[in-house]
This record gives C-alpha cells, structure tokens and sequence, in this order.
C-alpha cells in the first residue's frame, strides 16, 4: 500500500462528507454520527479540525465562505478540490482491493497466550466470550430496531463488523473449549512449564536448564 500525505482514516471520511456537498465541521461530524460512522473511524472534534487544516494544507479541500448566525462563533465553510476528489477515489479504491497486516489487540493477546497459567487463560478467554455475546445481541438489537429503514448499501460496514465479532467469537469459544476439555496442543508442556514458576524458579533458571538438558522436549520448544 503506497504511502499517502495523510494517513488517518478520519481524513477520508472528511472528504467523503465534501464529496457530497460542502459543509463546516461541526456539520461534517453531525453527518457522521447520524451514519454510524464512528462504528468503523475513530472521531472526535479536536483530530477533525486537525485533519481539516491537514487537508487544507495539502490542497485536497478549500475554506470557501465563512458564516455567523447571530452571536455564535463564525464557522468556515471547507469544500473538497479535484485533487481531494483524486486522493479520495484513489485512497478508497486501495483500503477495497488491496489487503494488509493489522495488529488487533486481541491477536498480540493470543501470540502471547503461554505467559499466562492455562486456567487464567481459560477464565480469562471464556470472560471475552460473554462480552462478545452481549454484544452481538446489541447489535442484532440494532438491527432490529433500524428494520429496512436503511438499504443494505448503507449498513455494509455494519454486516462486515458483525461478521468479524461472529468469526472470533467462534474462535474463542473454541480455544477456550479446547483448553477446558485439555485437546489443544501443547497443554501439558504449558502447565509443566508453570508448574516450574509456582516452584519458584524464575524464566532465566528454567532456560538454564533447558540449555543444560534437565527438561523434556516440549519445554525446551516453548521456549525457543
């Protein structure tokens, strides 16, 4: 994916309210809202003008009038140029077809899973499934409340976090089977190894030892 001159998500959703219409930002963050779009990009009012001036600067959008409504506070009027239309097409047509590595939480969580003992990782994995399961149901509730009001075009990125809270919800549920039921792979060279730190050696002495042969195979592969 190339590098563009703004990189923070709430950019392009910047130009997309521009591409319809021009609007001021408190406008532009009232249209998010209504939209949902703050499900899928990270908003608040102090980045937008932030991203705003980022635009301005990078000659993507332009101040086009300034309005006042009897004493409140003048609010500039910003619409988007050619070139912002450009990024915004380019920009979006990338995010659509070109696939990239990225670093959910919940996946740094996992890589890093032995550190934990195997029934806090179980306590701890069948805790997410419960909050997975509320909510999924929030937002099947959602669902239920917004009916056919919207078409499904509108509701995409909806359906697709909905989809991915069904993926892991699925997974999890399923680790944390395997661990309870004691089929995953690899669970008594993690319980061994914990069973070693509640004796009170540390990770330096274990890997010690490990070196000097006194661990099985299993141990010693945990370890790397």
């Amino acid at each position: 994916m190339s590098k563009r001159a703004i990189s923070n998500p709430l950019a392009l959703a910047v130009l997309s309210c521009l591409w319809e219409r021009p609007m001021y930002p408190y406008e532009m963050t009232t249209s998010m809202r209504e939209r949902g779009k703050e499900d899928s990009i990270r908003l608040n009012f102090g980045s937008l003008y932030a991203v705003i001036k980022s635009l301005e600067k990078h000659g993507f959008i332009v101040a086009t009038q300034t309005e006042r409504e009897g004493n409140r506070p003048e609010r500039v009027v910003y619409e988007i140029t050619d070139a912002g239309r450009r990024e915004a097409d380019e920009w979006l047509s990338e995010l659509i077809d070109t696939p990239v590595k990225e670093y959910p939480a919940i996946e740094t969580g996992l890589s890093l899973l032995p550190m934990l003992p195997p029934q806090t990782a179980l306590e701890l994995l069948e805790k997410r499934v419960e909050r997975l399961d509320d909510e999924i149901a929030s937002r099947h509730r959602q669902l239920d409340e917004i009916g056919d009001s919207l078409p499904e075009l509108f509701m995409v990125e909806f359906h697709y976090r909905q989809a991915v809270l069904d993926a892991e919800r699925g997974y999890i549920a399923g680790l944390a089977s395997r661990i309870r039921d004691g089929s995953i792979g690899g669970l008594q060279m993690w319980e061994g190894l914990h069973a070693l730190l509640r004796e009170g050696l540390s990770m330096a002495d274990i890997q010690q030892r490990v070196s000097a042969g006194d661990f099985g195979q299993e141990v010693a592969d945990l370890l790397g």
